[in-house]
């Protein structure tokens, strides 16, 4: 089925009859009332579109379907695009201690809160969220199309001044110049730290380091290990934005996308981010987060929830090879960033080392210290090798 999601593009599909079953997606339809009530649209859909209750009636009656977001809720229950920074934080105030707290992402999450997180207090809200996932999944889909994807795992508690922070940073960024697609799971951390240094691809070294400098001054007290909950971490952030912006032009070379959920919504998604993908299922958001990571998955330090990824991350790699269908799978990389994280804080790697033996996966499993080995493993890795069926 084809997919439309831009005026241009439905006026074309209109002029030709609207013959080839579509589905549009986020259009303002109210314009061409018109041209629609002189056709019929069986086995179209409509999703999120803006029309009058004549125009969805018509569709309708001649064989098409229509699903509108949902009134009285605070999201769009479809989507054409991802979500950018200055549309989850629509509202934020830097001139206010509490400015995150009027933004759009906030909203959301307080609405979610109240109508039930995991288990939503009603099947209208339920299908609301499934319908915003599958939209979010699909454009998504668009935005990695022919992209080298990698993605750099690590806690959420990793604070600005923590020297990975830095580090994390300076690999995305050297990723990101030689034409790979950063992703993260999208909060604060070593997650930030990986859309900063995206964020950064067309500046300089010594750019990125003042800027980080700049950033990681905590307010005086403030407990370790909670960065993300200083009543000024977005203000920070927000400063850096305005005071090192993307130069013009560079958009492409500087994009990374974040993959956050609002089920951990007290955490503030990634502001370096240039592409947001939000989720409300986490379960469907952090498997896929691992799958569209062909190119690779690089561990920095992290706790329960990185340790978890790591065996997720086995996993997915493990059974590829035993993939019974048409399509290929692939093994990745798979980089654990920090020698004492994981051999003696968390040691998971004589784990994984052992359960990979004999496996495809076993020779991509990596081990380091060392920032230019990590990205130099990333560079050399061919994922056609490792591609099952073959």
């Amino acid at each position: 089925m084809k997919e439309i999601d831009n005026k241009k593009s439905f006026e074309i599909w209109l002029d030709n009859g609207a013959k080839q079953p579509s589905a549009i997606q986020a259009v303002e339809l109210n314009d061409y009332k018109e041209k629609i009530m002189r056709l019929t649209f069986d086995e179209s859909i409509f999703l999120g579109c803006e029309m009058t209750d004549e125009l969805a009636g018509h569709i309708v009656k001649t064989g098409g379907m229509v699903i509108s977001n949902g009134e009285g809720i605070a999201f769009e229950n479809h989507r054409a695009h991802l979500y950018t920074v200055k549309e989850l934080f629509k509202g934020f105030d830097i001139n206010k201690v509490k400015g995150y707290e009027e933004t759009y992402d906030y909203k959301v999450y307080e609405e979610y809160v109240a109508n039930g997180m995991e288990n939503p207090l009603s099947i209208r809200t339920s299908l609301m969220r499934r319908l915003h996932d599958h939209s979010i999944t699909d454009a998504l889909g668009e935005v990695l199309k022919g992209r080298k994807v990698v993605a750099i795992m690590g806690g959420h508690s990793m604070e600005r001044r923590d020297p990975y922070y830095l580090r994390v940073a300076k690999i995305s960024r050297t990723l990101t110049q030689k034409g790979f697609l950063m992703v993260s799971g999208g909060g604060p951390g070593a997650m930030e730290a990986t859309h900063l240094g995206a964020y950064f691809a067309c500046r300089t070294l010594e750019e990125l380091e003042q800027a980080v400098n700049e950033i990681k001054v905590r307010p005086s007290g403030a407990p370790d290990g909670k960065e993300y909950a200083d009543e000024d971490w977005l203000h920070r952030a927000w400063r850096i934005i305005e005071k090192y912006p993307i130069p013009n032009g560079k958009e492409k070379e500087s994009m990374s996308v974040g993959i956050p959920t609002w089920l951990y919504g007290h955490e503030p998604p990634a502001p370096f981010a240039t592409h947001i993908a939000k989720y409300f299922a986490n379960s469907v958001r952090e498997d896929g987060l691992l799958a569209i990571a062909k190119y690779g998955v690089i561990f920095a330090p992290g706790s329960a929830g990185t340790t978890q990824e790591i065996f997720q991350d086995a996993a997915q790699n493990h059974y590829a090879p035993y993939n019974k269908h048409d399509f290929k799978k692939y093994v990745s990389p798979m980089i654990l960033f920090g020698e004492k994280r994981w051999t003696e804080e968390r040691p998971v790697w004589d784990l994984i080392k052992k359960a990979s033996e004999g496996r495809p996966y076993g020779e991509l499993l990596h081990l380091s210290e060392d920032e230019n080995e990590i990205i130099d493993i990333i560079l050399k890795y061919n994922p056609e090798d490792y591609s099952f069926p073959k």
